[in-house]
């Protein structure tokens, strides 16, 4: 099996008896492959072509590649898009404060206040801030730091569109955050929990790098949609 994403230049390809494997595209790099919770995996890449300090990444479920993500050395959303519908969000640059990973390292608090703009022309202003916890953990070797977020995200007009708040991990080293167990409400009064946090690393030569397929909770998700469908 061969499924290429044409316009994006990313491949995942398998063959029988054989877990799919990712390829980033063109002038891009694989840096580490990272097994989350949530049945998810995520794929960072650094491309050629971008600015020094920029990092890409693509995340992928079973149903294949779910998320595209682009974002600078202060880790600003530079562009995050979802390759099944088309949409895509940009950072506006004119912003009131961009987030900054080095204030979040130096002072243990970052506060942002920036807007993004998509290509349908929809503008989106997102509110929040990030906190380092002081609590440090080790996932597969990595060492990791726990910081609490809120983030709310409004309409041009000023109306709540989305409030999120949890714990998320960040690297020194990477340079990025990782995430974690979150709740999620909208304006339609939905409430959603999460866990994406990460279980394995995978670097260069090591086993699972690549590795496009999800190995954690997903036959867990299974059986929450087996019993939604029976409850219909």
């Amino acid at each position: 099996m061969l499924r290429i994403i044409a316009p994006l230049g990313l491949a995942l390809a398998a063959s029988v008896g054989h877990a799919a494997t990712f390829t980033p595209p063109k002038g891009c790099q694989l840096q580490s492959t990272v097994q989350n919770r949530g049945c998810s995996v995520t794929q960072y890449y650094q491309c050629s072509a971008d600015p020094a300090g920029h990092q890409r990444s693509a995340t992928l479920g079973e149903d294949g590649l779910r998320h595209l993500s682009h974002i600078d050395e202060e880790t600003r959303w530079i562009e995050s898009s979802d390759p099944n519908t088309g949409l895509a969000d940009f950072l506006v640059e004119r912003s009131k404060d961009h987030a900054s990973f080095q204030t979040l390292l130096e002072t243990g608090q970052d506060d942002f206040d920036f807007w993004t703009e998509s290509n349908t022309g929809e503008r989106l202003r997102h509110v929040g801030q990030d906190i380092l916890t002081g609590e440090t953990t080790v996932i597969d070797g990595q060492p990791l730091e726990l910081t609490r977020f809120r983030l709310r995200t409004y309409d041009a007009n000023g109306e709540l569109l989305i409030e999120r708040t949890g714990q998320q991990f960040i690297s020194r080293k990477m340079g990025r955050f990782y995430g974690g167990v979150e709740t999620q409400s909208d304006w339609t009064g939905q409430r959603q929990e999460t866990n994406d946090s990460p279980v394995t690393f995978a670097f260069p030569g090591e086993e699972g790098f690549g590795e496009a397929t999800p190995q954690f909770d997903c036959d867990q998700l299974l059986t929450q949609l087996m019993d939604e469908r029976a409850q219909l």
